[in-house]
């Protein structure tokens, strides 16, 4: 259902940490203190959940990101190359863990709304539609909100 982060999704954050790096850090002479280091780590974050859709990235912790940096940025007197940029980021997206809230989605919008509105039709008028054609139409329509939706 495409909720997960597996080896598609690591591979759908490149691009997007690339034109992040060309975004932010295409300046080679600026020197970065850690709160602005921070502050860029934590747009670039918000940038990929919007990109990304339902899956969301929890911003890193300080301490995370101080590691990763100092594992990744070998030349301490140079600028940050866009490579250790990528291995930074991934670290500490992978480290941060992330929310996956389509699945929650999905299970309230396939099985929740079918069995409330069965119930609220069982009690208002139980003679109007049979139940074999109303729970699959309900569920068909979830279905379809869901797509239009982009949720699945």
């Amino acid at each position: 259902m495409g909720q997960t982060v597996g080896k598609e999704e690591k591979n759908d954050i490149g691009p997007i940490i690339g034109k992040c790096y060309d975004k932010y850090f295409s300046e080679p002479n600026k020197q970065w203190n850690s709160v602005e280091f921070y502050h860029t780590v934590c747009e670039i974050v918000e940038e990929m959940n919007k990109m990304l859709g339902s899956t969301q990235f929890h911003v890193p912790k300080t301490s995370t990101l101080q590691l990763a940096y100092n594992k990744h940025h070998k030349g301490k007197e140079k600028s940050l190359s866009k490579e250790e940029f990528q291995r930074i980021l991934q670290d500490v997206i992978l480290d941060s863990g992330v929310t996956g809230m389509g699945i929650k989605d999905i299970f309230l919008f396939i099985f929740g709304i079918p069995i409330v509105t069965t119930f609220i039709k069982n009690r208002a008028a139980p003679n109007a539609i049979p139940n074999d054609v109303f729970i699959p139409a309900v569920t068909s329509a979830s279905v379809f909100l869901l797509a239009k939706l982009n949720k699945i």
